[in-house]
């Protein structure tokens, strides 16, 4: 077993920016990192599983709910330290972070942000401590990039509400404790509702032979008129703009997530180039890996500044969608580039599962799509700027 060596890289002393909390947080998160997930995570994602041994530890160093009131379980942080905690969890595998800023943003967020006090309080502590794994129920087989579109429908029996539907490429499902599902009523306005394990009807199969997210657990949510309690409706916000808010802040930390992979990709090929000899010296000293690793660290740098300014604008009730959206198309692009670039650095070496860039490379082939691809965020950026609207 290899000794994570990491150091994160930071050019402009952009530490200097930062609390002594953001720092502490951050610090603990990388530990743990270290400590737990590094040196297991190449053999899960080998295997294709998802080492659930680690939920609990997610839950103690605040991977699960870091801007949630301490009230309900949460850390209550704020949106920098949550970035922070989210570049270090995808700094050791996306995967491990889908699971955390899922439970974070798309389950915890929406009850908190959607729900009643009721809600709140029965289900945001169990999804804090790890007790419960949350899913979110957006995607579906015939509507990825088009929600709007979603078949997903349920009835009002009087007594209850009647789901019917599926949903697919749904993080955490097979595991999951509860759903965040978003449907349309009879009248077809989207509301959200809370769906929970043992409803009959409700079934959660898991997607077999993924190629990337292996370490990452995914599957399906399959409503067959299921029942679901009226107080298990998402009261306080309904209509699109309900689930694409919730996405913006699953962007907002996949921003941060993307640099951490981009970190550890370009921490591995600077180490390597220094200690691999070709023609008599260390390749390091060649000019094309030079510059190879000196366009890694600029692209990192001006991610890092990107965030770090998005952050402080979203701790200020601030940041747009569009802003959001220009950071996630821009630092998971810019995290495939390096990733591609330093296997290239490595040679043959870089396809071993005894380094982390090959497994970052297929990993952030699903980070580039999910949570709105990156045309489709390009698309956002254009409508910003431009007000013309090219999605009608």
């Amino acid at each position: 077993m290899k000794p994570d060596l990491f150091e994160a890289p930071d050019y402009y002393a952009i530490d200097d920016l930062l609390t002594e909390e953001h720092k502490l947080v951050r610090n603990t998160a990388r530990t743990w990192v270290k400590r737990n997930l590094s040196p297991i995570i190449e053999e899960y994602a080998q295997k294709s599983e998802f080492p659930t041994q680690l939920v609990k530890g997610l839950a103690e160093v605040g991977a699960f709910g870091s801007y949630i009131p301490t009230e309900y379980g949460g850390a209550g942080l704020d949106q920098i330290s949550y970035g922070l905690i989210m570049q270090e969890m995808e700094r050791g595998d996306s995967g491990i972070r889908s699971t955390a800023s899922v439970q974070t943003s798309l389950v915890m967020g929406p009850i908190y942000n959607y729900g009643s006090e009721e809600q709140r309080k029965k289900y945001l502590p169990k999804l804090a401590s790890g007790e419960w794994i949350g899913s979110f129920g957006l995607t579906e087989p015939n509507h990825g990039s088009n929600p709007g579109g979603m078949e997903t429908k349920f009835k009002d029996m009087g007594d209850h509400y009647l789901l019917n539907g599926a949903k697919m490429w749904i993080s955490n499902s097979p595991i999951c404790d509860v759903a965040v599902v978003w449907a349309k009523n009879e009248e077809g306005r989207i509301h959200g509702l809370i769906v929970e394990r043992g409803m009959e009807g409700f079934s959660t199969p898991e997607t077999k032979n993924k190629w990337s997210l292996r370490a990452s657990i995914t599957g399906e949510l399959i409503f067959d008129n299921v029942k679901v309690p009226k107080e298990n409706l998402l009261p306080n916000k309904s209509g699109l703009g309900a689930p694409l808010k919730c996405l913006d802040h699953a962007r907002y930390g996949i921003s941060w997530g993307a640099i951490g992979a981009a970190m550890d990709c370009y921490d591995t090929a600077l180490r390597y180039a220094k200690e691999r000899t070709q023609f008599g010296k260390p390749i390091a000293q060649f000019q094309l890996q030079q510059k190879k690793l000196a366009e890694m660290i600029t692209e990192i740098t001006k991610a890092q500044l990107l965030v770090w300014r998005l952050g402080v604008l979203k701790n200020e009730g601030k940041a747009t969608s569009a802003q959001i959206s220009m950071a996630k198309r821009n630092n998971v692009d810019m995290a495939l580039n390096i990733a591609r670039e330093a296997r290239q650095i490595l040679g043959a070496m870089g396809i071993s599962g005894d380094y982390s860039i090959m497994r970052h490379s297929m990993n952030l082939e699903s980070v580039v799509t999910y949570e709105g691809t990156h045309d489709i965020h390009l698309l956002i950026t254009g409508l910003d700027i431009t007000g013309l609207n090219a999605f009608k």
